[in-house]
């Protein structure tokens, strides 16, 4: 018994032992099973890391390791990169006639890179809205502002030492993402359908130290594709900057809108106030001044930043003009020494390849400007910027080449009557060269943070701009963000006057405003103290910003403008346009060549005539802007005054509306066109004449009448006015020249418009119901004045031509006041 229960007892030790054995096997199968499934083959989609970049890979190392493979492109992504908080910056590389423009940027936004068990996601960060995580309520702006993918990624591979990641991106660029490619205006307008992948490639993938550059060609299939329309497509190439932003970001300064500058915003729900508020922060250059520098700071000594702002000179930009675009750039060094800092702006020429065959205009630590193979005649001056501090990060100035040709343009037509250098069709070099340097200066302004600033050149009285001494230490504008281009102002005799507008004094007060470190302050806290920098000019107009407008409703802030009186300065340019008309064949001839030159050159004159007479016009209804806070007395927004008004209307009367002879030039019109003189000079006269009848004006002057009363220019004496000048040969009976006869029918016409058109545009700063406003009933009186008055004169003109032309108003007039008669 014993013996068997024994046998029993070994046996069942038997059963556990070769139980045991056998899950040991059972392991040991699994495991190699496991490492044969890793080394060999695909577990939930990931493979080996030498499955999928293969020894035929070419690397490129940086912010991610980028690896092509035949046609495959991937992203190595180390780990510590994911949610990281990165800057897409969309632009138009390359493109087709009336698609946008080469540099073009077309979208700008805030990614993420979010790791998950088997894909990698592209989230879409926002940062419009915002509380801090320390307050209840962050957690509600978490909730209302959840990150959406942008696109998903299937994870490809495990990196060597398991610290990366990589994933395929040949449908993030291949793919039609859309704030990838173009924008959904042209979309709309050029009725596309979708990308035509057979047509759609990944041109390059770049790495850098801080960012990665993409480009890539997309075919869209349009129909109504503006060039190349046989092809019922639009080819574009598309660049894709992808920057690491900042672990910590730069510490804000807030905006106020006293000073121009390009800013930010950000719905702010932590504020202790009863409402959510938009707070608004600077784009600028993270200046600081060196630890070891702190005191001599304090105590006023200029001190040179952490780190410089340093623009490198392209390879591709001719040597004769590099040093005048380096002097434009360095220009601004006095205005950062109003801010503390010296040398902090500087400009080099870009490595030559054997010096450094690594370095690369699209790498985001250096800024370039760049110069373009372009026939756009302009330069413009983007910047990339941190959205959650302001941080100006990089910046690319385009420069194309024909804005040579735009120089020229301008600065013979404003100049040549006083300036000999301006004459001709070529100027020397070192006269371009200058004209670069003021265009160099003016687009780096940009780059800096500072807007457009049409307000300033309002500041000067007209005649001091006739002033050698006062020209020459103030230039022609206190900014030089304004566009305040050369001085058409100056006569002849007003010897060694300055041309064209420096770093002014405006300039360094906005770079102080911006710049200045204030070390014992951060964020709002530094308020006190920049409002001081405000309120110490308060009043002073070398001080003043005005912001550019779509509409002009402020005539003190223009584009092209000078002075502080646009009749007189106007009438000073018009007499040097008269000087220039009769001397163009001259100043223009070369032997052997057409009058291609001539005809520009001509056209040029007419363009500046019609600058003058919107400077003019604009200040009939106009009103002037000047923003001021709680602690600032008078008005921010002030009608222009009756007089100036009155006088403004006097002025398009005589040298407008009165026929302008003078441009008239048989000896030029006979060379340059076999006809388009008539309809040159309607158009001219039209357009001033909408203008001045326009629904928003018209508006404005019936709102200043309304307010206050007498001391107004009313819209019913304007009209009288306009209608008394435009009809003044009906008093006499006599002649109406082809001229004038076309200006009266456009009258009538506009008067037909008003009658019976409602306000358009998506842009209007006056917005007028105009059916139940006091336009239409002004326009019907003025109709039956007019008509009354051809009734008149038709018993007294001779004429034939006139009579005809009488006639036909009163049908026209008469169809307007009963379109069923």
């Amino acid at each position: 018994m014993k013996l068997k229960l024994l046998r029993l007892t070994l046996i069942g030790t038997s059963l556990f032992i070769m139980s045991c054995g056998s899950s040991q096997v059972s392991k040991k199968s699994k495991n190699e099973t496991a490492k044969s499934e890793t080394k060999d083959s695909p577990k939930n989609g990931i493979k080996p890391y030498s499955k999928v970049i293969t020894k035929d890979a070419v690397s490129d190392a940086g912010l991610f390791t980028v690896h092509k493979v035949d046609d495959n492109f991937f992203y190595e992504i180390p780990d510590s990169l994911f949610n990281r908080e990165m800057l897409m910056v969309t632009r138009i590389a390359k493109t087709a006639t009336d698609i946008g423009f080469g540099g073009g940027k077309t979208n700008t936004q805030v990614l993420r890179w979010e790791k998950r068990p088997k894909k990698v996601l592209l989230r879409v960060v926002s940062h419009q809205i915002f509380a801090a995580d320390s307050l209840p309520i962050h957690e509600a702006v978490v909730n209302s502002n959840f990150e959406p993918v942008l696109y998903a990624f299937d994870i490809k591979a495990v990196g060597k030492d398991s610290t990366s990641t990589v994933i395929e991106v040949n449908g993030l660029y291949e793919d039609d993402v859309m704030p990838l490619g173009i924008p959904n205006r042209y979309r709309e307008e050029y009725k596309v359908s979708n990308v035509d992948k057979d047509r759609s490639y990944i041109e390059t993938l770049k790495s850098y130290p801080l960012n990665i550059e993409a480009r890539h060609v997309k075919t869209y299939n349009a129909k109504n594709a503006p060039s190349n329309e046989s092809l019922g497509s639009i080819t574009v190439e598309m660049n894709n900057s992808m920057v690491l932003l900042p672990k910590e970001p730069m510490e804000r300064r807030y905006f106020d809108q006293r000073v121009g500058w390009f800013a930010r915003g950000q719905t702010d729900y932590g504020l202790d106030a009863q409402e959510s508020k938009t707070i608004r922060y600077l784009d600028r250059w993270r200046l600081e001044v060196k630890d070891e520098d702190i005191e001599k700071y304090k105590s006023g000594e200029l001190v040179e930043p952490k780190k410089q702002i340093v623009y490198y000179i392209d390879r591709a930009t001719p040597e004769q003009w590099r040093p005048y675009i380096k002097q434009g750039i360095e220009d601004w060094q006095v205005a950062f020494e109003a801010a503390g800092f010296k040398n902090a702006i500087i400009a080099k020429d870009a490595p030559t390849v054997e010096e450094d065959p690594d370095w690369s205009p699209e790498d985001v630590r250096y800024s370039v400007v760049r110069y373009l193979a372009s026939p756009i005649p302009n330069a413009n001056g983007p910047h990339v910027s941190d959205p959650r501090s302001g941080e100006i990060l990089e910046s690319d100035i385009n420069w194309y080449h024909n804005v040579m040709t735009l120089l020229r343009n301008w600065y013979f037509v404003q100049t040549a009557a006083i300036n000999e250098d301006a004459r001709g069709v070529a100027f020397k070099n070192e006269i371009m060269g200058r004209l670069i340097r003021f265009v160099s200066s003016h687009e780096v302004g940009h780059t800096l943070g500072l807007p457009h600033n049409m307000g300033s050149s309002v500041a000067y009285p007209v005649d001091s701009l006739r002033s050698a001494s006062f020209t020459k230490k103030y230039g022609t504008a206190p900014s030089i963000m304004d566009y305040a281009r050369f001085n058409y102002v100056a006569q002849r005799g007003d010897k060694d006057v300055a041309l064209m507008p420096n770093i002014g004094v405006y300039d360094k007060y906005a770079i102080k405003w911006g710049y200045k470190p204030i070390l014992d302050k951060k964020g709002k806290e530094e308020k006190s103290v920049l409002d001081s920098w405000i309120l110490e000019h308060a009043g002073d107009p070398m001080y003043r910003f005005g912001s550019q407008q779509r509409e002009v409703v402020d005539p003190s802030s223009q584009t092209e403008d000078l002075g502080d009186d646009a009749v007189k300065a106007s009438t000073y340019g018009i007499a040097n346009l008269k000087r220039i008309v009769p001397n163009l064949i001259e100043w223009t001839k070369e032997d052997g060549k057409d009058y291609e030159d001539l005809g520009t050159l001509y056209g040029q004159v007419l363009s500046q005539y019609n600058r003058y007479m919107g400077h003019v016009s604009n200040n009939i209804g106009g009103v002037y802007e000047y923003n001021k806070t709680y602690d600032q007395e008078g008005a921010v927004y002030t009608p222009v005054p009756e007089k100036r008004q009155k006088e403004s209307m006097k002025f398009l009367q005589d040298e407008l509306f009165t026929t302008p002879e003078w441009m008239i030039d048989s000896n030029i019109l006979n060379k340059i066109e076999h006809d388009g003189n008539v309809e040159r000079i309607r158009s001219t006269q039209v357009r001033t004449l909408n203008n001045v009848l326009d629904f928003g004006r018209m508006g404005r002057m019936i709102e200043n009448e309304a307010l206050n009363g007498s001391s107004s220019y009313s819209l019913s004496e304007m009209m009288d006015d306009l209608r008394k000048g435009i009809f003044s040969e009906l008093d006499r009976g006599s002649k109406i020249d082809t001229y004038r006869r076309n200006l009266q029918r456009a009258y009538v016409d506009r008067l037909a418009y008003l009658m019976t058109k409602e306000q358009e545009g998506r842009y209007n700063a006056t917005d007028v119901e105009v059916s139940q406003s006091d336009i239409r009933a002004i326009a019907r009186a003025e109709l039956n004045t007019l008509k009354r008055s051809i009734n008149s004169a038709l018993g007294r003109t001779s004429d034939t031509m006139s009579r005809y032309h009488l006639q036909d108003l009163k049908e026209r007039i008469d169809l307007i006041l009963d379109p069923r008669a």
